[in-house]
């Protein structure tokens, strides 16, 4: 049997040697090594217990998406470039446990009849099986008390060129109004993806997820302003958990109490206050915390139930509340959130879902590394390599692996090769 050829490439007045084969080689793409974190049976039980395959032929649950990870992954911004782009893939797709060959027309449908919620199901089956283990990933010794159970609960908008769904607000110059998504999430800070999601039109209040979400006793919820309900802040206090808010200025309350603390050079640094809301026969006890900067006058006033924690301990959990909004930022600069496969609430939602079980695949990634490797950076590897037989997971651990190799290889001098030749064939 004859070996390979072996290429002898010129380079900076070196010899390099090309072996034609990268040594991070596998014999699966890298769609399907993200792919392995899912259980194909298990997608196609849900989908048949959830009535998605009724008069379906071809394109079944599991087969619906593989094909749209791999548009989302690959940031296809239309059904014709997703198509074009499975069948350059054609002779990779028995890799991906598919046997199929969708067409636009097909998957236009599937994306407009296939409801909506068997991908939101698919992401509560997986962040059931992963959560604990993105939770673990954590060095346990560093967290607090209050960090393990921290929650973080918040919205973003998703605006859309039609009025598909309610919009809020108008343009400032057209007075037109856009139709809108809002994605409603509540995330757990030791997880780092969406634990709760609510997908609803754009002029759906904030405060709606609040009312829906019952978290676990001794938990910690930071959210922003938008929050402020005092009959719920009476419910999480009953329920034994402990919110963080931005105060609003206009709420009217009663001092019970107040202590004003300065520092050495004589300037206030905090006011701690007990305080009561009263709004007919509702009556909360709450604590008004204000901070204030060394650099700027204003100051920022903070709103909690718990009169045990430190200030500065508050402080610190309101800031982790940033970390929500690095997610939204995190979703919208790395997915395709700013155009859509299809014009109807369904496949706009179902488009959304896909994009939210991406991100929870590659952060599952991500935490698998040893070294760190910023997400953005293994998303768009992901994109230019999706399809690559390489170990994945082996080239972000080391990217450079194959070149120190060939660096290796350049100091061999094969027989027989003139230098002045560029490429000499053995």
């Amino acid at each position: 049997m004859n070996s390979a050829p072996i290429v002898y490439i010129r380079f900076d007045q070196k010899i390099l040697i090309d072996m034609g084969k990268s040594i991070n080689f596998t014999g699966q793409p890298v769609l399907s090594q993200l792919l392995k974190f899912i259980d194909k049976q298990k997608i196609l039980d849900l989908s048949q217990k959830m009535g998605c395959e009724r008069y379906v032929k071809s394109l079944d649950g599991y087969t619906h998406l593989v094909v749209m990870l791999f548009g989302v992954l690959k940031h296809f911004d239309s059904l014709r470039e997703l198509e074009i782009g499975m069948f350059a893939e054609a002779n990779k797709l028995q890799h991906l446990g598919i046997d199929y060959m969708v067409r636009r027309s097909t998957l236009a449908e599937a994306n407009k009849r296939r409801s909506q919620e068997f991908f939101a199901n698919v992401y509560s089956m997986l962040l059931e099986q992963y959560g604990p283990f993105l939770a673990d990933s954590r060095s346990r010794k560093e967290q607090k008390d209050w960090e393990r159970l921290l929650f973080m609960m918040d919205s973003t908008t998703i605006s859309l060129f039609d009025n598909i769904l309610k919009g809020v607000g108008r343009h400032p110059k057209s007075g037109k109004k856009k139709g809108g998504l809002k994605v409603h999430t509540v995330m757990r800070y030791v997880v780092g993806v969406p634990m709760v999601v609510q997908l609803t039109s754009a002029a759906k209040h904030d405060h709606y997820l609040l009312k829906e979400v019952h978290l676990p006793q001794n938990a910690t919820l930071a959210m922003d302003r938008a929050y402020i309900d005092y009959a719920q802040f009476q419910r999480l206090t009953e329920e034994g958990v402990c919110y963080v808010t931005k105060m609003k200025k206009s709420l009217i309350y009663k001092v019970l109490k107040s202590t004003t603390y300065v520092n050495s050079k004589g300037l206030v640094t905090h006011t701690d206050q007990h305080i009561i809301f009263e709004k007919g026969d509702l009556r909360h006890t709450s604590r008004r915390v204000e901070l204030w900067s060394k650099n700027k006058k204003k100051s920022a006033v903070l709103l909690t139930n718990n009169f045990e924690l430190s200030v500065e301990d508050i402080e610190e959990i309101y800031k982790r509340r940033w970390a929500i909004e690095t997610l939204y930022k995190q979703l919208k600069q790395n997915f395709p959130l700013h155009f859509f496969y299809g014009e109807s609430v369904n496949a706009i939602e179902v488009q959304t879902w896909v994009v939210l079980i991406a991100n929870l695949l590659c952060t599952i990634m991500q935490h698998k590394l040893k070294r760190h490797c910023s997400f953005s950076n293994l998303v768009t590897m992901a994109r230019l390599m999706l399809m690559y037989y390489v170990d994945f997971i082996a080239f972000l651990e080391k990217p450079e692996k194959d070149w120190e190799y060939i660096l290796q290889k350049a100091n061999y001098e094969p027989p027989n090769v003139d230098p002045a030749l560029e490429f000499v064939f053995d």
